[in-house]
């Protein structure tokens, strides 16, 4: 009998310790979809950025007349 309540206390123990892990994961989970939608959010601004960009005063490669050497 003693030893069934010790097992039983074993493995309510185990269960608690679980139950904090899965809890800090899931802490951690959060933060990271917070921190990866803010990124996603930082990379459509900087495409944005980009994209509204005036192109630049050099010419495009094929715009470019081959050197002297072809």
């Amino acid at each position: 009998m003693q030893q069934t309540q010790q097992q039983i206390d074993e493995l309510e123990m185990k269960l608690a310790f679980q139950e904090l892990t899965v809890e800090e994961l899931n802490q951690e989970v959060i933060k990271l979809n917070r921190l990866m939608a803010t990124q996603q959010q930082q990379i459509q601004l900087l495409i944005g950025k980009l994209q509204a960009m005036e192109p630049s005063n050099m010419a495009s490669a094929a715009e470019e007349t081959p050197p002297p050497h072809y």
